[in-house]
């Protein structure tokens, strides 16, 4: 199973997104939450490359 945790509040959003789907046809849910998911975080970079006085970002590989 896919576990997305969304939290909000104060100005502050943050996502999560874990786990493995294994059931459905050839991996394709999990394919698809993958992809978007890095498609924001591409997103996001771009934002912040091109207003780095507005928008800072880190992200970080455990």
């Amino acid at each position: 199973m896919i576990r997305i945790r969304a939290r909000l509040g104060d100005g502050r959003t943050s996502i999560e997104v874990d786990g493995h789907e294994e059931h459905a046809e050839d991996g394709r849910v999990c394919a698809a939450v993958s992809a978007i998911t890095q498609t924001a975080l591409l997103g996001l970079e771009q934002i912040a490359s091109q207003h780095p006085d507005l928008v800072s970002i880190e992200i970080t590989q455990e």
